[in-house]
């Protein structure tokens, strides 16, 4: 059983989403949180596997939530999917930055809602090939945009795991960069997660950031 807790301000959207994912025999809801500072709490008290996070709450938001959550030793099992009601929220690549495993607009349908919860339980990112590189690359072109990380950190990594990991980058699914690499998915997946070993990442989305940031993928490049 997923064990899911729900961070949002509006009562009514936690009671709408408490409802969609009480009707699915995998997925508990074990708590509710009205700010971040109480998600994070509830996160650990409540031993939850996936935080349905929204991002603007009152004292601490859902950014900051993410980055408590993250950086915490205790919690590094808990999963973080943001809910934002505009998909080119800025606020979004931050959270990721700061750990967050992906993101779903509010107006998502269901159906999606409760495959994301499924998707970062198992220890995947929601980064979807349009909306999550879309946003990332906007921001990559932003002219504040954190200068590039010296190349010396993909060091560690081998020729076919920077090869992974641009696919990553791209919103490519293991099954996909499989049949792009003629590899079968789980040797993909291997190579995702010994890229995700060698570089200290939380998990897909944070390779996602690296690779923008160590300039292996430039803005605008396509898969």
């Amino acid at each position: 059983m997923i064990r899911v807790l729900l961070a949002d301000d509006q009562s009514l959207i936690r009671a709408g989403f408490r409802l969609l994912i009480d009707s699915a025999d995998d997925l508990e809801v074990v708590g509710e949180a009205c700010d971040g500072a109480e998600a994070v709490r509830l996160a650990r008290c409540q031993r939850a596997d996936v935080v349905l996070m929204d991002i603007r709450m009152p004292g601490v938001d859902g950014l900051e939530a993410t980055r408590r959550i993250a950086a915490d030793d205790d919690l590094a099992g808990v999963k973080v999917i943001i809910l934002t009601t505009f998909e080119s929220d800025e606020n979004v690549y931050q959270a990721i930055r700061a750990g967050a495993s992906g993101f779903l607009v509010k107006d998502s349908e269901p159906a999606e809602l409760l495959q994301a919860v499924r998707v970062v339980a198992r220890g995947d990112a929601l980064l979807s090939p349009g909306v999550t590189r879309r946003l990332i690359t906007d921001l990559a072109c932003r002219p504040d945009r954190p200068p590039p990380v010296a190349g010396r950190i993909l060091d560690a990594l081998t020729a076919r795991e920077r090869e992974v990991m641009a696919l990553v980058a791209a919103g490519l699914s293991n099954d996909e960069i499989g049949a792009r690499l003629y590899l079968s998915p789980l040797t993909a997946k291997t190579h995702v997660s010994r890229a995700m070993t060698k570089l200290n990442a939380r998990d897909r989305a944070q390779l996602v950031v690296i690779a923008y940031e160590s300039g292996l993928v430039t803005p605008g490049h396509g898969a």
